[in-house]
């Protein structure tokens, strides 16, 4: 589906140093730096606020801005906010709904993390600018770059970033013990599905921005209301 060689050989390294990277930050070095660093807030300060970012939005964007005009939606248009993006950005409130009433159906009952921390808010709200950046903005955008007139191809660029944007949760499914549940409970299945709807988004509004904040208030409310 790529335009061209440059951005299918770009696309291909960055998806392999990105993998690698990543399963190596998660294995060794983040366990490593969580033994080291008792405070919370500076673990999550310098392992989603500085680390992520280097590694994923930075060299994303780096990526966007080089072949802007290859991709799908060239870099201008991605991070721009037009009235299109409005009732899509909308539709964070009805995730959140979604969630907090899963949450007191299976609680019985409204019930909050008592856990819950100010320093949790930078893992929440940075999350979505990070992922989104790579995976949709990046990734999808470069394989829809060759799909523009066929909804078959569409269809098959979500699913292919789905596939993607699941595995790079391995490596923090296996640092946490979560893998086989991940699987064995269907969390697999809603990581894919929530990938496809932030991939649509993108495409419908032309701009990366309401899939920012979707994935990112989804994120924080399972964290408020979820892990309890």
């Amino acid at each position: 589906m790529l335009k061209n060689k440059k951005l299918t050989a770009a696309f291909l390294l960055f998806a392999v140093w990105l993998y690698f990277i990543w399963a190596l930050m998660e294995l060794w070095l983040y366990p490593l730096l969580e033994v080291n660093i008792q405070e919370k807030w500076l673990f999550t300060l310098l392992t989603d606020g500085l680390i992520k970012n280097l590694i994923w939005t930075a060299s994303a964007i780096m990526l966007i801005k080089h072949f802007s005009s290859e991709l799908h939606i060239g870099i201008r248009e991605l991070f721009s906010f037009n009235k299109g993006c409005v009732k899509y950005t909308l539709f964070s409130v009805v995730l959140a709904a979604i969630v907090i009433a899963g949450a007191v159906i299976r609680k019985h009952g409204f019930a909050v993390n008592e856990n819950f921390e100010p320093s949790m808010l930078i893992t929440y709200l940075l999350v979505g600018i990070s992922e989104e950046t790579v995976f949709r903005g990046f990734f999808l955008n470069a394989t829809l770059s060759g799909a523009e007139s066929s909804r078959s191809k569409r269809i098959a660029a979500l699913i292919i970033n789905a596939v993607m944007f699941l595995c790079i949760h391995f490596p923090i499914w296996i640092r946490s013990g979560m893998f086989v549940s991940s699987f064995t409970g269907g969390g697999f299945v809603t990581v894919m599905l929530l990938s496809m709807l932030f991939g649509y988004t993108m495409i419908k509004c032309r701009s990366l921005l309401p899939a920012v904040i979707m994935h990112s208030v989804y994120d924080l409310a399972i964290a408020v209301f979820v892990m309890v």
